[in-house]
């Protein structure tokens, strides 16, 4: 694989007018394609084959006006028992009025007829019904709904539109440029050039564009949720300037060590280049390996990002060194291309004299703070690795805890419409009117359903728990009835996930008809279990699969398991630390949180499937190096310092840019974006600095020559994947190197 990927780097360098102009091209197209078929994206979390599902697609058949979306409209007087003055029964009908003449709305139910009027005369209840399913709902029917109320307000009572129908695409605006920032900021100081650092992240930002607009460009043809392009986007722009990172940073050390440019960008793109192919693959592998949990939703966001981090990969490993060529000396700092100058060599090929050299040989500068580390770490190896189990344990004490749910009003930003409208329900009717249930009763005939309806009615209202149950609604062939059902605690309390299963056990035994729990709290509750259900399979996969692909990068039993048990540390204290941050309110205040609730319900599993991605990649490119050294003669602990000291920067900015990039995304309001930014910066934290560079070393220089350990029949039958460019120092052994 180097060695066809060492040819790709030159032919791109050679034909870079034509790289740069086809892949302009791409974007344009794909930008146009994009802008005229892109489709609306959808906010509900459907879960073929629940309970909850079942229900939701009986009532789209037969009960086709109770399947729509529905919205709550909270009015709140100036004062207690204003509602029960002609005046006030004035205003709410006129609001009701308001609501029922809305386009895309099939009707507004008064609240004094369905006595959805608090006990103190103060709070009311406008319960709204639309024609077409929340995500059907149009930007403009959305705006006219939250304006309901405007002659009310004026008069000052408080009128708070919400429901399902508020759920809406979250903005990407500029507070997650800060993070692009910083990774600029990184990039200009690892390189010391500006033309480096603006040529990686032009690099980046190009990847960037071409899959989102090929994303948008499919949108019209398949369901993407709110968050999958933001997921996407995310991960697009941090494995798009980390890829481009290490291809020039290698290419920098190939012009510094006297190659020419062609030759440097070809030897940077066999090496580096094959390790960004190997960490994309492992990240793709992954985000599709969602798949196999069976769940539409999440296998449409893996795949999603999978296409994004496909396009990075291939961007690094084209665009890259044709923009590389176009840079010439330039992407290295200016002192050096001045003392590349001083010492007579032609600027075109970045030749440097010997004592400035970072690259290997004699001259090597080894004093840098990687050799330093590394230094460190394998001299205190036991220490280290005792004292950074116990923090990593300290952080993962949280993550038992750990509970999950739908994103829902009541964590939603403070000050938004849903917030507003969620805060004035529980204040005037208490938590359980915000996340009401509905019971459906149906059968083959009228009378079954009209004698099995009112039993089901008695033993849901004997259960404890419930506050309250509506009368039964039915169909017009009468033979499916709907049963309105309110608890006493919140959709997210654990006290109403308890409920859900007690009441489904209550109604198992009816006779005569089929009864099905449903509503947005009990579907968040399947989709929350089932998800949780699939998690440990997913891991396993997930770490059965990182054993098996560093055993073909390495050759080796040890290294491939000690990555493994790395990879579930850094799992385990991102987990606690997410879990003590969003769910148990802790320094919540420093995300910008304001009010903790359970984990969204797909977070842990795809933190899991991203997480390893990023991990095998800072695993191959600091092992890889140890292994090139020990395989070259160096004894396993120097091989071990080498590898740090090496990679130990890369690594480092790499880690930083991420960091920045997925903390961006801490600052928007949405708390599922939030929360999914602020875990995959702690997650990038931790296994780059705890796990890849402190016990990593550590446990390398515990195992010495163990390490390296592979019994020969495996190693025979293990195909050679040539990671570190084995095969391609062999073929550039057979010629002289140009320009050296």
């Amino acid at each position: 694989m180097a060695t066809l990927l060492y040819r790709l780097g030159r032919a791109s360098l050679r034909h870079r007018r034509l790289v740069a102009v086809v892949w302009l091209v791409v974007l344009v197209g794909l930008g146009i394609a994009a802008a005229t078929l892109r489709g609306p994206t959808a906010s509900n979390f459907t879960m073929p084959g629940t309970e909850s599902q079942r229900a939701i697609d009986l009532l789209a058949e037969r009960f086709p006006v109770a399947s729509g979306a529905t919205g709550t409209i909270a009015v709140k007087a100036p004062a207690d028992g204003q509602l029960a003055t002609p005046e006030g029964k004035a205003l709410v009908k006129q609001v009701t009025q308001e609501a029922a003449t809305l386009p895309g709305v099939v009707g507004a139910v008064d609240p004094y007829q369905s006595q959805a009027i608090s006990p103190n005369g103060r709070y009311a209840l406008i319960q709204v019904q639309f024609a077409g399913r929340a995500d059907d709902v149009t930007d403009a029917q959305r705006d006219a709904y939250e304006e309901v109320g405007a002659q009310a307000e004026a008069q000052g009572w408080q009128v708070a539109p919400g429901g399902e129908v508020l759920g809406g695409e979250p903005e990407v605006g500029s507070t997650e440029a800060l993070g692009v920032l910083v990774a600029a900021i990184v990039l200009v100081i690892t390189f010391g050039s500006l033309v480096a650092a603006g040529m990686t992240m032009l690099n980046a930002l190009i990847g960037v564009g071409v899959g989102m607009a090929g994303l948008f460009a499919l949108s019209g043809t398949i369901e993407l949720t709110s968050t999958a392009p933001i997921l996407a986007l995310m991960l697009g722009l941090a494995v798009g300037i980390d890829y481009s990172l290490f291809i020039t940073s290698r290419h920098r050390q190939h012009l510094i060590e006297g190659l020419s440019p062609e030759e440097a960008v070809g030897r940077a793109v066999g090496t580096a280049g094959s390790a960004v192919v190997f960490a994309g693959a492992t990240v793709v592998i992954a985000l599709a390996g969602l798949a196999v949990v069976d769940i539409p939703f999440l296998t449409v966001m893996g795949l999603a990002a999978a296409g994004t981090v496909t396009v990075a990969v291939l961007v690094a490993i084209t665009l890259a060194p044709a923009l590389l060529g176009f840079a010439g000396n330039r992407v290295l700092p200016r002192r050096l291309r001045r003392a590349g100058s001083s010492a007579g060599t032609a600027p075109a090929n970045g030749t440097v004299p010997a004592e400035e050299r970072t690259g290997s040989g004699t001259a090597e500068d080894r004093s840098g703070f990687g050799f330093r580390w590394a230094h460190l770490v394998t001299r205190l190896r036991v220490p280290v690795i005792l004292v950074a189990l116990l923090g990593l344990g300290l952080l993962a004490v949280p993550a038992p805890d750990m509970r999950l749910a739908l994103p829902g009003a009541s964590t939603a930003a403070a000050g938004s419409p849903a917030r507003l409208n969620n805060d004035l329900v529980r204040e005037g009717f208490g938590p359980g009117f915000t996340g009401r249930l509905a019971v459906v009763v149906t059968s083959d005939s009228p009378q079954a359903t009209a004698a099995a309806a009112p039993q089901v009615a008695q033993l849901v209202q004997a259960t404890d728990g419930v506050l309250a149950v509506a009368p039964p609604q039915t169909d017009p062939t009468g033979r499916t009835a709907l049963l309105g059902v309110i608890p006493r605690s919140g959709p997210t309390d654990e006290a109403t996930e308890d409920l859900v299963h007690e009441i489904r056990r209550q109604v198992a035994g009816v006779a005569g008809a089929d009864v099905l729990l449903t509503g947005a709290t009990a579907i968040g509750i399947d989709v929350s279990e089932k998800l949780s259900d699939a998690l440990p399979v997913y891991l396993l996969l997930v770490v059965g699969l990182s054993i098996l692909l560093l055993m073909l990068v390495f050759r080796s039993i040890l290294v491939p398991v000690k990555a493994a048990l790395g990879f579930l540390l850094t799992v385990a204290a991102t987990f606690g630390i997410t879990v003590a941050v969003f769910q148990e309110g802790t320094l919540a205040g420093l995300v910008g949180l304001d009010t903790p609730g359970p984990l969204v319900s797909f977070l842990p599993i795809l933190l899991i499937g991203i997480l390893f991605g990023l991990a095998m990649d800072y695993e191959v490119f600091l092992v890889s190096r140890m292994r090139e050294d020990y395989v070259h003669g160096d004894t396993a602990r120097q091989a071990t310092i080498n590898g740090m000291g090496h990679g130990a920067r890369v690594v480092t900015a790499a880690a930083l840019i991420m960091i920045s990039v997925f903390g961006g995304f801490v600052f928007l309001d949405d708390p599922v974006i939030k929360s999914m930014g602020f875990a995959l910066a702690a997650g990038v934290a931790i296994d780059a600095f705890v796990v890849r560079m402190t016990i990593v070393p550590a446990v390398m220089s515990l195992l010495n020559t163990a390490a390296w350990w592979i019994p020969r029949w495996l190693d025979k039958i293990l195909p050679n994947v040539d990671v570190e460019g084995e095969g391609l120092r062999a073929h550039l052994a057979d010629k002289e190197p140009a320009g050296v």
